[in-house]
């Protein structure tokens, strides 16, 4: 059931801010990961201040994790041995205000008036909401945070509380380590939420405090990760604290006063995080280390201002009259740069910073769905994951080695570089997350032209995943190249032959490492990596003209679609091996083949693929619409496009999923953007020059954004009839528009574009569904 769309004077479509107007008791913990703040280091969910009003408040730092054993109920060699989970840092966003006696909260208090925001413009949270007291006082509470971005550990969080006659009020500011306290076992057997740790976890170092300020520590009890707290208080009139007490798990400042109707009272409250590396290697305790991080709350404010100014200039994009889509994208924009802006040399979790869904961990995710959007706006950024990647090398060449495979083989899922998947088959089968880390290295040099990148790390990926591949393939009796025993993006048919897209991504590996001048190849490995990919199998169905899935995948049984809508997701209702065995799709695979190595397909292929995949792709995935949107534009299909963006760039502002409370589904709203710049604009690259092929849907009335690309800033406008292209900041550059290369720069480019056919779909030769239908018996 769709959340903001279903109620827009609860969630007015304004264009740069998420509002809530009124509260409602239930979806609260949806909301708090949508009114979630973060930098890509820090993250605050978007909890309400008083505990009685939150649901799965927290606050977390890229990378800060435990470990444990995996234990498996039936072992084997190779399989993963550690476990790794984000950890809930001890949270500053906790408040208890009590006026004349009471204790306010949404729960149990009148409620007059009611306002939350996050502004993406600014990057800051506000809630102000009026209370009727028991008293007969009329209060306001207001509630403004912002995270850092000069200092990424920052924290700033404001408490405003105003009243219309003189009242007493008790207000107590807390930390509470959320990690070590009981909660609700939210995860009802889903494979997507995090799990608990059974003992404790955060061990305390460092627990001091007097006079409103709090210097706190904690190391991880296996990870031996450690973090440092340190909070000061500032409060309007001078009001001094009532008393500071501290605690392991529960640290609090309080202040008993007498609010006036002319003299609110306003209490700041500055935090700063220290953790990672720079803590752990230089022996400094991690609550100095935080201190030395504290700023002014209004100067943290500053900061975040700062940077969406600057953010926005370029990274905006702007779709003319759809308000409810402009509101919708530019939430998903925020919510990219509030995963990334400052990761630094760190990989970007499947949440980001904003829960603790998929234990925090890293896939493939970042290097398919979120770099796209990272090398054209933010290319150090991009530059920063993928030395991330470079980091883990030597630990995935020791995993490769485990696999009976040369080269280097990067776990599918991990936080610290060691495998985490404990189901191989969906796990670490995958092995086509090595040919999406050398697809996005090939991008960032050929986007950014970084040619040190490239003779150094970028080249020792490439080479090292190009090692894999030819030691996991084998040319067979039929003088091809095979890749057996592999899963695809698809997790709903695991561990086959010859999965067309990682053969084809693995083509494009084997490629790009031969096409390298590089000392550490040899002549004979260069042309051993050329003949693999020059006779790489590509299943092809003859009698669908289609391309196959796989090896096997047109002689499955097809699914039975009559299957109720509350059977899905699939995955939380079928056994694997029920699903494995038929013809159904978690994701797009082949169809997401087929856009990333577009010059690889011919149009009809494209068209054909499409027309037989889209139907029977359940898109349990949150993957998978973006994708299936980009190419139903192309192939010239504009309603399909359109429907596609729509749920993609609703997938959280609705929880079309059911598990948006985990937190923000970060690949998808990387997928968005792709879908706008690669789909409706139709960028491609990493031929000779930057291409586009355009499909503006009809309803809108212009698109525009900036690409910072090979070292310029690229202007694209896109209207009804014509794409006009200029350069902001650069020297000139070739661009080719469906076929003819322009040369663009300071002047715009203004290129008139036909009509797109909408051809007629591909009608396949097929059966009724048979998984349902009743069991014949032959009479004796």
């Amino acid at each position: 059931m769709a959340l903001i769309t279903a109620d827009r004077e609860r969630f007015p479509n304004t264009p740069w801010q998420l509002v809530e107007t009124r509260h409602e008791p239930g979806n609260a913990g949806t909301l708090e990961t949508l009114f979630a703040l973060g930098n890509g280091h820090l993250g605050i969910r978007g909890a309400h201040w008083a505990a009685a009003d939150a649901d799965l408040p927290g606050s977390f730092i890229n990378g800060l994790h435990e470990i444990w054993d995996i234990k498996h109920a039936e072992n084997a060699f190779g399989f993963a041995r550690t476990g790794q989970r984000i950890i809930y840092i001890p949270d500053a966003n906790n408040f208890t205000v009590v006026i004349d006696g009471e204790a306010l909260s949404l729960a149990e208090s009148a409620v007059v008036d009611y306002r939350r925001s996050v502004d993406f413009s600014t990057g800051i949270y506000e809630c102000r909401i009026t209370w009727q007291c028991r008293s007969g006082a009329t209060v306001t509470t207001t509630e403004r945070r912002a995270v850092g971005f000069a200092s990424r550990g920052s924290l700033g969080i404001s408490l405003e509380v105003s009243a219309d006659r003189d009242v007493s009020a008790d207000v107590t500011s807390s930390v509470i380590n959320r990690q070590d306290q009981p909660v609700e076992d939210h995860s009802a057997h889903d494979p997507r939420r995090a799990g608990r740790h059974a003992g404790r976890v955060l061990l305390p170092l460092r627990l001091d405090g007097g006079d409103g300020s709090l210097r706190l520590s904690w190391e991880a009890a296996e990870s031996r990760q450690r973090v440092g707290l340190a909070v000061d208080h500032w409060t309007s009139a001078g009001h001094q604290p009532f008393d500071t007490l501290v605690d392991q798990d529960d640290s609090s400042v309080r202040y008993v006063l007498a609010v006036g109707a002319d003299q609110p009272f306003l209490l700041e409250k500055s935090i700063s995080y220290a953790a990672g590396r720079g803590v752990q290697d230089s022996g400094q305790d991690a609550a100095e280390a935080a201190e030395a991080g504290l700023r002014a709350v209004r100067d943290i404010f500053a900061e975040s201002e700062e940077h969406y100014r600057g953010y926005w200039a370029t990274s905006d994009i702007v779709v003319g009259g759809q308000p409810a889509l402009q509101q919708a994208i530019r939430w998903n924009l925020f919510q990219l740069a509030q995963a990334t802006a400052r990761a630094d040399v760190a990989g970007i979790p499947a949440k980001g910073v904003t829960g603790s869904g998929y234990e925090g961990h890293y896939f493939w995710d970042q290097e398919v769905y979120l770099l796209p959007y990272l090398t054209y706006t933010n290319p150090a950024g991009a530059r920063q994951v993928l030395e991330f990647r470079h980091e883990m090398l030597p630990a995935a060449k020791v995993r490769a080695k485990e696999l009976s495979v040369d080269g280097a083989l990067f776990p599918w899922r991990t936080i610290n570089g060691l495998e985490a998947s404990a189901y191989y088959a969906a796990g670490t089968a995958q092995f086509h997350i090595a040919a999406a880390i050398a697809f996005a290295t090939n991008r960032y040099h050929w986007a950014s032209g970084d040619e040190v990148f490239r003779d150094g790390m970028g080249s020792e990926l490439l080479i090292e995943t190009a090692r894999m591949w030819i030691s996991l393939g084998f040319f067979g009796t039929d003088g091809l190249f095979h890749i057996h025993g592999v899963t695809g993006p698809d997790e709903y048919t695991a561990v086959v032959n010859d999965n067309l897209y990682t053969n084809v991504m693995a083509r494009f590996n084997l490629r790009a490492a031969a096409a390298l001048d590089h000392v550490e190849i040899s002549d004979d490995e260069r042309q051993l990596w050329a003949a693999a990919a020059d006779r790489m199998q590509l299943p092809f169905d003859e009698r669908m003209e289609v391309h196959s899935q796989d090896n096997d995948f047109m002689t499955l049984e097809p699914w039975d679609w009559t299957t109720p809508r509350s059977k899905y997701p699939l995955l939380l209702h079928f056994h694997p091996l029920v699903i494995y065995r038929h013809q159904v799709l978690k994701q797009a695979d082949t169809v997401l083949a087929m856009f990333l190595q577009w010059q690889e397909f011919t149009a009809e292929e494209k068209r054909r693929a499409f027309d037989f995949y889209d139907p029977i792709t359940t898109g349990d995935s949150t993957l998978s619409a973006c994708v299936q949107g980009i190419m139903a534009a192309e192939v010239g299909y504009p309603k399909a496009a359109l429907e596609h963006f729509t749920d993609a760039v609703f997938i959280d502002l609705d929880d079309t999923h059911g598990n948006t409370i985990d937190g923000v589904h970060i690949a998808s709203t990387g997928g968005v953007w792709s879908s706008l710049v690669s789909g409706f604009a139709g960028l491609r690259d990493q031929g000779p020059v930057p291409f586009f092929d355009p499909r503006l849907p009809a309803d809108w009335e212009f698109l525009s954004f900036h690409l910072k690309i090979q070292g310029r800033l690229l202007l694209v406008e896109l209207e009804d009839g014509s794409i006009t292209l200029s350069i902001r900041d650069g020297e000139p550059l070739g661009i080719d528009v469906r076929g003819q290369v322009f040369t663009v720069g300071n002047d715009p480019v203004r290129v008139a574009l036909e009509p797109v056919p909408v051809p007629e779909p591909t009608v396949f030769p097929s059966g009724p569904p048979t998984a349902s239908l009743p069991v014949v018996r032959a009479r004796a």
